[in-house]
């Protein structure tokens, strides 16, 4: 298979082929990590050894446990997915890899990195696999001679602590590498040095291209923004920067976390950029029935879409308001109070998506926003006005509370499942039902504190 972005091999790091062969014979790279995304949007998969990738698994792929899309955040394999069970005795799928992501691994040594697709023995593609989610709305965009540009920007906070200490901490006491708000602080980027230098110095090398780093509000927050690109080259690059963040965090004796709500503080959030264009170039700017239709989706169809935007009980947490995380599904030219913010000019004119958190799996938000904004267009559906001021304050309707809440949209969607089938809508809603009966049998440090001795 091949990736949607004619540019991909053109960036520094990214390799073709016959690149990767002459790296493998000159001993330049000697493993290659296939890497598969998962329902939580982590790389999960095999570090094979370069010669053997190059011979045997560029042309064919490699198995893999179908169980991947049927476990939950801790590997536990669940009942009730459609990919894989107990009855059916968790059986392979083959990753076949997509060549247009191949680059190296910079922040490894003799590294290259291939995301892959999964598909059944006889080629069918596993339709749960965020990957295959976000192709189609991809392929529905193309049916109409329309590509996507799209961008992320990622939050996250690093504390001084390894990952194993805050491990034997149980999470408590961490100490973040800043002690302030170093929001825009060129200063207190210097709190971020050795991860953000290495980040600024590697991400480049490994294919991805960033525009900027930046200080966040909450205590050792840093916001990275991403260079656009078509929704898939986008989601890979992300979901491989966020792999290469914790793996460079451990390197360097820290850790990070891409929790939507790490504490009462300010949350991660991820917001998604994107435009349309046809074979002429941007098409917003020119088209604005299909700008205002697309726009009007967002409006219409977010709330019953908030469980591919906000995919964990921790995410509703995030939603709070004068937090800069929204509450109210209204849209505003450059206010950053609402959950669709209208930015850029001419060519540039663009929808950002404020509601999805650290934590998104990019693919399955971004089919979200595509999804939405084409069911808009085809209603003819026109926005209402701009909101002015305050959309905390405002009557416009708001993000769904819980997960719960969620779910219960997202399983009753005739939107979701007229976009993406109803297998997908089981699928996905199932997991959110997983994750909630998961939080509804934890005992919290909150109750503890509040109940050992008092109640």
């Amino acid at each position: 298979m091949s990736g949607d972005d004619p540019r991909a091999h053109a960036l520094p790091g990214r390799l073709a082929p016959d690149q990767l062969r002459s790296l493998v014979a000159s001993g330049e790279v000697d493993q290659v990590l296939l890497a598969f995304v998962d329902m939580q949007g982590r790389l999960q998969g095999k570090q094979l050894g370069a010669p053997y990738f190059v011979s045997d698994v560029l042309d064919h792929g490699a198995g893999a446990c179908s169980y991947l899309l049927s476990v939950d955040v801790e590997m536990a394999p669940q009942e009730g997915l459609s990919t894989s069970s107990w009855e059916t005795g968790h059986g392979d799928f083959s990753l076949i890899p997509d060549l247009a992501s191949l680059r190296l691994a910079a922040w490894r040594p003799r590294t290259a990195i291939c995301v892959a697709d999964a598909v059944w023995p006889g080629g069918d593609p596993v339709l749960p696999s965020p990957r295959q989610i976000l192709r189609r709305q991809v392929e529905r965009l193309a049916e109409r001679g329309w590509t996507a540009s799209t961008a992320t920007e990622l939050e996250f906070i690093v504390h001084r602590e390894s990952y194993a200490e805050a491990r034997r901490r149980h999470y408590h006491d961490l100490t973040p590498v800043s002690d302030h708000n170093v929001d825009y602080s060129l200063l207190g980027l210097r709190a971020g040095a050795p991860l953000l230098d290495r980040l600024a110095a590697e991400m480049p090398r490994s294919g991805l291209a960033l525009e900027s780093v930046k200080g966040e509000a909450n205590l050792g927050q840093f916001e990275i923004n991403f260079r656009h690109s078509a929704p898939l080259d986008a989601a890979d690059g992300h979901s491989i920067f966020k792999h290469a963040v914790k793996e460079i965090a451990a390197q360097e004796g820290v850790s990070a976390t891409f929790m939507a709500k790490w504490d009462e503080r300010e949350g991660n959030s991820c917001h998604l950029h994107l435009s349309l264009a046809d074979a002429e170039g941007p098409l917003f700017a020119r088209d604005r029935r299909t700008f205002d239709g697309f726009l009007a989706g967002q409006l219409a169809y977010t709330r019953e879409l908030t469980l591919l935007l906000a995919p964990n009980v921790n995410s509703y947490k995030r939603f709070a308001g004068h937090s800069f995380a929204p509450t109210a599904i209204a849209w505003g030219r450059d206010n950053r109070t609402c959950a669709l913010r209208v930015v850029g000019d001419g060519g540039s004119l663009r929808i950002e998506h404020r509601a999805p958190g650290g934590d998104v799996n990019p693919y399955l938000a971004l089919a979200a926003m595509i999804a939405a904004g084409l069911r808009g267009i085809d209603e003819g559906l026109v926005p209402e006005p701009a909101t002015e001021g305050n959309a905390y304050a405002s009557s416009a309707p708001r993000l769904p509370a819980t997960l719960d809440d969620a779910v219960a949209a997202f399983r009753a969607s005739e939107v979701a499942a007229q976009a993406f089938g109803p297998e997908i809508v089981a699928h996905y809603a199932r997991a959110g039902e997983i994750e909630i009966e998961a939080a509804r049998a934890a005992v919290t440090d909150w109750e503890r504190v509040r109940g050992y001795e008092r109640l």
